[in-house]
């Protein structure tokens, strides 16, 4: 299957009085105003995504390597998509407190780009490992779903639904545990009372519910961990096509039929999970308490769990702080330089650059 690309509705981004768009992107407390592109080597590209690039970054003070996502203004601003980005930016700050999820140690800007200074987690994505191996052995899908779950089950215990959860978007560290990154879908102020009903996600993984443009809650994460875990057992999503109208249909309508190879237990949360009608689904009563209770986990220690006290099954082959080999040479091939400093469209066009400083607040 080839990568999924995400789409998101910029509705969201509207203000609510008027309906216009807020022109001013504000980095709040995340924002350091002394740090400056030249603090880093920009070593290597390793991902990107609709706005902008990550990159492999070393830290010229202390030697120190981070991931750095490197977002074009002019595109966040064309798409108006400046609250989806700042809502990104609160989530990292809060993110630092979990241990599968990436954390932001600051943010800068300049002129024409945003800069997320992250985490370097370099075990590379399960999307990765998936496409290499096809399909994990069902302990191994159990130590990553468990993984993937907790981190879902902070997030909501902050009021934020997560809405994007699929193998691009997790991550392996050095020792073998999960980190979800991209936290650009992400919605604020979604408990289990309330609901949103943005359309957005990414196709293969879109709950019933988002493509009936009917209002949802937090249990659409719910059923992306189920498309997850069928996936790393099975080789592709529930109810994947590659006409993406049959898919949609698919997913609407057609029963979540039983395959060999796996087990009962995993059957019985892949039912729980990919349950259509979203108040019915496992996590509608009691949210991760749920997902904690079914006896698919009853072997996991969720406490030693979350401490990182439990070994992951799989090693990724990390020889040092550094190592991109577990990265798509579809990313680490790219050049850096344009990606960082001078943007070309912005070289060709300063006047450009001077609308920027005007429109846009340094913090």
């Amino acid at each position: 299957m080839d990568r999924s690309q995400n789409f998101s509705d910029p509705s969201e981004d509207k203000d609510d009085k008027n309906g216009s768009t807020s022109r001013n992107i504000n980095l709040g407390p995340s924002g350091n105003p002394h740090a400056k592109p030249t603090d880093f080597d920009f070593l290597k590209v390793i991902g990107k995504g609709s706005f902008g690039k990550v990159l492999l970054a070393k830290r010229k003070l202390d030697g120190k390597y981070y991931a750095i996502k490197v977002l074009q203004k002019r595109v966040i601003l064309n798409r108006r998509e400046q609250k989806h980005i700042m809502a990104e930016r609160n989530v990292l700050l809060k993110n630092m407190k979990h241990p599968f999820l990436v954390g932001l140690h600051y943010s800068f800007q300049t002129t024409d780009k945003l800069y997320f200074v992250l985490d370097f987690v370099n075990g590379g994505e399960l999307f990765f490992h998936l496409q290499k191996e096809q399909t994990f052995p069902e302990p191994r899908a159990k130590f990553y779903i468990a993984e993937m779950a907790s981190a879902l089950g902070y997030l909501h215990s902050l009021n934020i639904v997560y809405r994007d959860l699929k193998p691009e978007n997790i991550l392996l560290d050095s020792e073998g545990h999960i980190v979800l990154t991209d936290f650009g879908l992400c919605k604020e102020g979604i408990s289990q009372a309330e609901t949103t009903s943005t359309f957005c996600g990414t196709p293969e993984y879109l709950a019933p519910e988002v493509l009936r443009k009917q209002p949802y809650d937090n249990t659409v994460d719910w059923w992306c961990l189920g498309s997850v875990l069928y996936e790393m057992l099975f080789g592709l999503p529930p109810f994947y096509s590659r006409d993406t109208h049959e898919m949609y249909d698919n997913i609407l309508h057609k029963p979540l039929m039983m395959r060999p190879g796996a087990s009962n237990t995993a059957w019985s949360l892949l039912q729980a999970l990919l349950e259509k009608d979203g108040t019915h689904r496992l996590g509608s009563r009691d949210d991760f308490n749920d997902i904690k209770a079914h006896y698919f986990f009853s072997e996991i220690n969720w406490v030693d769990l979350e401490q990182r006290k439990v070994p992951p099954p799989f090693t990724p082959n990390v020889n040092s702080p550094h190592d991109i080999t577990n990265f798509d040479p579809e990313f680490t091939g790219e050049t850096v330089t344009n990606s960082v400093i001078c943007d070309q469209t912005a070289l060709m066009n300063m006047v450009w650059a001077a609308v920027c400083q005007e429109i846009f607040i340094f913090t």
